[in-house]
């Protein structure tokens, strides 16, 4: 492969095969005609298609991860269900599994970010940066895949709607949307850590200690509403928590009817609608997608 050169700096970094995954796309290099925004848009498509051939391709991990939430909807929603008071909660499995979506589109998501721990061991991400592209553009791209491959994880786990006793229906399809948003926001969380940390032990260790607050603190497991003291509070800060209740408010069937049930969280006795908790996703991922663009900017 002809070596890259970056724009300007007459700098050259050698392209080594054993640095290049078997079937990934190479790194992205500036074409021979087009302009700036050209360049960093056929960047984002080939480091998108790059994380969407990842996920393809690896069916063991695929299962692997879906085990989890099919455990927490199959045995403790139907434990928990049978456990519970039907004046409490109609249906816990219901309850659920907006939670067991958030989980679904969690841990694949993260997983983009150690994919960049492990390209910065291997040479690869050097070869990315040294092409006349912005950083901006690859972290995007990076980002857009994570929430392709996290959005193909909720479809799956959506396909058990059924399980849950939540109907089939069309809007099941906003349902979707909203995890693919909900994939990008941690995707960018992941990639904030993962420019930041250089080691993959320490990677996996601080976003599994980072990860599990966020979910259990949701609202996945328990209403947000009416939690006493310290929890309430850190449920209602937690972004993730608008995530979950958009969610569940999203759901047809029964499990909206659960979700408008004042399990909702409160802001001073006030329901926030569902396009701004959607929108507070959106604002997280614009947040962590901008101070990993700076922090990426830096020189490695």
């Amino acid at each position: 492969m002809a070596d890259i050169t970056t724009h300007g700096t007459g700098t050259v970094a050698e392209d080594r095969a054993d640095a290049v995954p078997p079937g990934a796309p190479r790194p992205p290099a500036p074409p021979g005609v087009g302009g700036g925004t050209a360049r960093d848009l056929r960047t984002v498509s080939v480091l998108w298609r790059r994380e969407t051939i990842r996920f393809s391709r690896n069916r063991v991990r695929i299962a692997m991860s879906l085990l989890t939430p099919v455990m927490f909807l199959l045995i403790l929603g139907t434990g928990l269900n049978a456990a519970m008071e039907e004046e409490t909660l109609s249906d816990f499995r219901a309850f659920l599994f907006p939670g067991v979506l958030l989980m679904s589109v969690q841990a694949p998501a993260i997983a983009v970010g150690a994919s960049i721990v492990w390209d910065r061991r291997s040479g690869y991400l050097r070869q990315m940066l040294v092409a006349p592209v912005r950083r901006s553009a690859i972290l995007v791209g990076i980002c857009l895949g994570g929430a392709t491959s996290g959005a193909a994880y909720g479809l799956l786990v959506l396909l058990l709607a059924g399980v849950a006793d939540v109907p089939y229906h069309p809007q099941l399809l906003l349902v979707l949307l909203e995890l693919a948003l909900i994939a990008f926001s941690f995707t960018s969380l992941g990639v904030v850590a993962a420019v930041c940390i250089r080691r993959p032990e320490t990677f996996q260790v601080a976003v599994s200690m980072c990860m599990m607050p966020l979910f259990f603190l949701s609202g996945a497991m328990f209403p947000a509403s009416g939690l006493p003291g310290w929890l309430g509070t850190a449920v209602t800060l937690n972004p993730m928590t608008y995530a979950v209740d958009a969610l569940r408010r999203t759901l047809p069937g029964d499990a909206a009817t659960v979700g408008g049930g004042g399990t909702s969280p409160q802001w001073w006795g006030w329901t926030p609608p569902v396009l701004l908790e959607v929108g507070l996703v959106a604002l997280l991922a614009l947040i962590a997608l901008a101070a990993a663009t700076r922090r990426f900017s830096r020189v490695e």
